[in-house]
């Protein structure tokens, strides 16, 4: 059996690449073959270019405040990178395609990432995307827990912010009272 790869996997790529953008285009390579990403045809400066403005459509997705507007953004990108889908046996048995043959690496990207966030959302749930509820981080992620309640990008910033909390009940707790008389 062959596991569809526009699933969670583009959507995980598509928060390593937002969070930490990549800088040169072989880093851009790199990553995306550590992702398992198939490249078809070499990574260019225009891939990197097209990937950061579609990372910056993508983050709308993200920050869309209800299920209607993640919809109608998640529609938009893959109005324009989704194909129809097709049956493939390019690389290591068939599999479906969204995109055309020998695709450029953004291409690639912007089907993967688009068609993955559909299914995340449809699959997972419309609230599962989101920005870390740390008080002094931004990142984005992409709930994949069991019970849908990621709340933060990483463990760390779900323990700075549970030690933030712990330390102001302290000091609410420490505080003189008034005595009763």
């Amino acid at each position: 059996m062959h596991l569809n790869p526009y699933g969670t996997e583009p959507v995980q790529l598509a928060v390593d690449l937002t969070n930490e953008p990549p800088q040169t285009v072989r880093e851009l390579a790199e990553r995306c073959r550590d992702a398992g990403v198939h490249i078809e045809l070499p990574a260019t400066r225009a891939d990197l270019v097209a990937i950061t403005e579609l990372l910056t459509s993508w983050v709308r997705v993200v920050d869309a405040t209800d299920e209607r507007a993640r919809a109608a953004l998640t529609n938009e990108l893959l109005t324009d990178w989704a194909d129809h889908p097709r049956l493939t046996d390019h690389a290591d048995g068939w599999h479906l395609h969204y995109r055309p043959d020998r695709a450029s690496l953004s291409r690639i990207l912007a089907t993967l990432i688009s068609v993955g966030t559909a299914l995340h959302l449809t699959g997972r749930g419309m609230d599962r995307l989101g920005r870390c509820g740390a008080s002094d981080c931004d990142r984005v992620f992409a709930d994949t827990s069991r019970n849908g309640t990621q709340r933060w990008c990483s463990t760390r910033c779900g323990n700075r912010s549970a030690v933030r909390r712990h330390r102001a009940r302290s000091v609410t707790d420490s505080r003189p009272r008034a005595r009763s008389r």
